[in-house]
């Protein structure tokens, strides 16, 4: 018998794949239109008091990895709010607008937001600029 709690998690799983397709296609996009000068912003997102180091460590290794250059990294301490009320992350939205940044590598999609529809929402922004986002921790690793 398939229970509501069994529905609730398959669905959560097929979202989760669905997000983690989306957002590799936009990085891929963003990977290729920069071409051998890909720039990238390492971003986390922390609650006050929090050290961002370990968070950035893993942004960090991932960007090291893929041999791309970090030309910034950040982080808000706003806890996990809005996307839309973070400074850093609006400061890093417009940087990829402005081209100065093709991809946000977070440590995961928390760094983002934990909601389907606020993610979805800042993966198309980053799209919109031509950027994309990068996880060391992908969708499907929450």
């Amino acid at each position: 018998m398939i229970t509501h709690q069994t529905q609730r998690r398959e669905a959560e799983r097929s979202t989760a794949h669905y997000l983690r397709a989306l957002r590799r296609s936009y990085l891929s996009s963003a990977v290729q239109s920069a071409g051998g000068d890909l720039k990238v912003a390492l971003y986390v997102l922390i609650e006050t008091g929090q050290d961002p180091q370990a968070r950035l460590t893993a942004a960090h290794a991932l960007a090291a990895m893929s041999g791309w250059t970090v030309v910034t990294r950040t982080f808000d301490t706003t806890g996990p709010t809005d996307p839309t009320t973070r400074p850093q992350l609006a400061r890093l939205l417009s940087e990829v607008q402005r081209g100065e940044v093709h991809v946000v590598v977070a440590a995961s999609r928390i760094d983002i937001s934990m909601f389907d529809d606020r993610y979805q929402v800042v993966l198309g922004q980053l799209k919109d600029g031509g950027g994309g986002l990068a996880l060391a921790w992908d969708e499907t690793s929450l």
